[in-house]
C-alpha cells in the first residue's frame, strides 16, 4: 500500500529516496540547479502554452461587434474552453493516460492540438464554429496543466510547494497573456489568435525538452478501476472539496474581471479609454497572479498546506464581497481591489494539487489530480454562465456575492482535512 503523508507544508518525503508501494525507488537526488533548471523551463512552457485559454475570451467586444452575439454568446466562448478541458481530463483519468505516457510527451501533443484549434478562429465566421474550436482547445489544454503538474512533482521533493506554485504562477501568466496583446495590439482579434498560437507551439517544443524527473511517479497500467481507489480516500475527497470551493470563485473571476473594470471605468469616467485601461487591468489583475501562487507556495512549506489554503480563501473571499460596492469607485481603488483579489484568489490553487500528489495512492497520482482538475473545472461552467446574468439582473454592484461560498465551502474542507491528519 501507497505510504500516506499528512498534508503539512514539511516535505513530502524527507529522504531522498521515495517509498513507493513498500518499496524503496532507486533513484539519485536531483541537484539543486538540475530542478531550478527544470522548473525554470517547464514553467516557461506552461506560460506560453497555456496563453491560448483566454485568446478568445480577450476578444470577446470585437467577435460580439463582428458576430451579433449577446452576453450569452460571450459566456459560452469560456464555457466551452472549460468543458473541453473537462472532457479532455475526464478522458485522461478514465485511460490512465497521465500515468502510462511521459508527461511532458503529453504535454507537446496537447500544445499543438489547441494550437491548431485556435488558429481556426481566423477560419470561422459565427458563433457556432468558434464554440466548437473552443471547445477543443480546452480538451487539448487538459493534456497540458495536468501533465506539468505531476512532471514537476517528480522533480521536487523538498519544496514540492514552491514549485507546484511555481507553475500554476506559468498557468496564471499564460491565463493573462491575451490579455496584454490585446491591449498592445490595438484590440485586434488577428493579432491576439496569430500570437496565442504560436506562443502555444514554442511552449509545447519547451517543455518537451525537459527530461523526466529523478522521483517520477511509478508507471500504472491501465486499471479502470483506479478512478474509484481514488475517490475513496477521504483526505483526496477533502482536498478536492477545498479545490471545489476555489475552482467556484477563480474562473469566474478570471473570465469577467475585464468587463468588470470596463463597467466601473465607464461608471466613474474617470479613465480616458475605458476598453483598453481594462484590457491592461484584467492583465494585471491575472497576472499578479503568478506571483501570488509563488508566495502561497513558500507559504504553505513553512508552515502548512491547510493554512496556506485557508489563509487565500479567506482573503479572496473578503475581496469577492467587496468588488460590488467599490464598482463604479474610483479607478486607483477599484484597480487596487483587483490586484489583491488576483494576488490571493490563485494563491492557494497549486497546494490543493500538492496535497492529492501526497496523500494519494502513489500508483495513481496522475489520475487522482486530473480527476481533481476535471471536477473542478466543470463547477466553473455555473459561475462563468451566471455572473453576466446576475449583472443584468442586480448590476456588478451585487452579482461577486455569486462567488463568496466558494471560498467558505473551501474553509471548512480544509479545516477538516487539517483536524484529520
Amino acid at each position: 500500500m501507497a505510504r500516506r503523508v499528512a498534508p503539512t507544508g514539511t516535505d513530502l518525503h524527507e529522504r531522498e529516496g521515495d517509498v513507493v508501494d513498500g518499496t524503496a525507488a532507486a533513484v539519485a537526488p536531483a541537484s539543486d540547479a538540475g530542478r531550478w533548471r527544470a522548473l525554470a523551463v517547464l514553467a516557461l512552457g506552461m506560460v506560453l502554452a497555456m496563453s491560448t485559454w483566454f485568446s478568445a475570451t480577450a476578444v470577446v467586444p470585437q467577435l460580439r461587434a463582428a458576430w451579433g452575439f449577446g452576453p450569452n454568446g460571450a459566456a459560452l466562448l469560456t464555457i466551452a474552453v472549460q468543458v473541453g478541458f473537462v472532457l479532455g481530463a475526464l478522458a485522461s483519468a478514465v485511460t490512465g493516460l497521465a500515468d502510462r505516457v511521459r508527461p511532458t510527451r503529453v504535454m507537446l501533443g496537447g500544445a499543438l492540438l489547441a494550437a491548431s484549434a485556435n488558429v481556426g478562429l481566423l477560419v470561422v465566421d459565427d458563433l457556432v464554429g468558434a464554440v466548437v474550436l473552443r471547445l477543443l482547445t480546452g480538451a487539448a489544454l487538459a493534456g497540458v496543466y495536468p501533465p506539468a503538474m505531476k512532471a514537476m512533482a517528480a522533480w521536487f521533493v523538498r519544496g514540492r510547494g514552491l514549485a507546484l506554485g511555481t507553475m500554476v504562477g506559468a498557468l496564471t501568466l499564460g491565463s493573462a497573456l491575451p490579455h496584454l496583446v490585446n491591449g498592445l495590439g490595438g484590440l485586434d482579434v488577428t493579432t491576439v489568435v496569430v500570437a496565442t498560437t504560436l506562443l502555444t507551439v514554442v511552449g509545447g517544443l519547451v517543455a518537451a525538452a525537459v527530461p523526466e524527473g529523478p522521483h517520477a511517479f511509478p508507471r500504472a497500467p491501465f486499471e479502470p478501476g483506479a478512478a474509484l481507489v481514488v475517490v475513496r480516500d477521504r483526505r483526496v475527497r477533502l482536498a478536492s472539496y477545498g479545490y471545489f470551493g476555489h475552482m467556484w470563485e477563480l474562473y469566474a473571476v478570471w473570465a469577467w474581471v475585464g468587463a468588470y473594470l470596463a463597467a466601473s471605468f465607464e461608471r466613474s469616467g474617470g479613465v480616458a479609454e475605458p476598453a483598453r485601461a481594462a484590457a491592461f487591468g484584467a492583465f494585471a489583475a491575472i497576472g499578479i497572479g503568478a506571483l501570488g501562487a509563488v508566495v502561497g507556495g513558500r507559504i504553505a512549506d513553512r508552515t502548512s498546506r491547510t493554512t496556506a489554503t485557508i489563509l487565500s480563501l479567506v482573503l479572496s473571499g473578503t475581496a469577492a464581497a467587496a468588488a460590488g460596492p467599490v464598482w463604479g469607485g474610483p479607478p486607483a481603488l477599484v484597480v487596487g481591489l483587483v490586484l489583491v483579489w488576483g494576488f490571493w484568489v490563485i494563491a492557494d490553487s497549486a497546494q490543493f494539487s500538492a496535497l492529492v500528489t501526497e496523500v494519494a495512492d502513489q500508483r495513481f497520482v496522475g489520475t487522482a489530480v486530473t480527476l481533481q482538475l476535471a471536477l473542478g473545472f466543470t463547477l466553473t461552467v455555473a459561475t462563468i454562465w451566471l455572473v453576466p446574468v446576475l449583472v443584468e439582473l442586480v448590476t456588478w454592484r451585487w452579482a461577486w456575492w455569486l462567488v463568496v461560498p466558494g471560498p467558505v465551502a473551501g474553509v471548512l474542507s480544509m479545516r477538516a482535512l487539517a483536524r484529520s491528519c
